[in-house]
């Protein structure tokens, strides 16, 4: 029963980038969305129950809500069906993709008064 409160209260939940932002709740025909907008980005979170198999089937209403709401052009659109972000050219052209942030795991060697060696890989 926990399972089911916490995966039913995680639905509508934003990404940390939208953290602390106030939703706009748009309906647009069968759909309704909650949007979030901070700075050019934005995100779409798709609330109604109405099955929707691939983002095909939804991605049009949610870029017109997205627009609706941040008064710029959605330049950019991914995700699922629940959950979309956009990238939003507001006239300055969109922002430039997001660089995933990139981990390092570091060995050090022969390490002695004079120095060593460290080699690190991405993780």
């Amino acid at each position: 029963m926990l399972l089911i409160l916490l995966v039913l209260g995680a639905c509508g939940t934003p990404g940390p980038e939208f953290a602390g932002v106030a939703p706009v709740r748009v309906k647009l025909g069968a759909s309704v969305f909650d949007i979030r907008v901070a700075g050019r980005r934005a995100e779409a979170i798709r609330l109604n129950p109405r099955p929707a198999m691939r983002l095909a089937s939804v991605g049009v209403p949610a870029v017109l809500a997205i627009e609706r709401v941040s008064g710029c052009r959605v330049d950019r659109l991914r995700g699922d069906q629940a959950m979309m972000r956009a990238a939003l050219d507001c006239g300055a052209g969109a922002p430039e993709p997001r660089r995933r942030e990139t981990y390092l795991e570091c060995d050090a060697f022969d390490l002695d008064a004079d120095g060593g060696a460290l080699i690190c890989y991405p993780f």
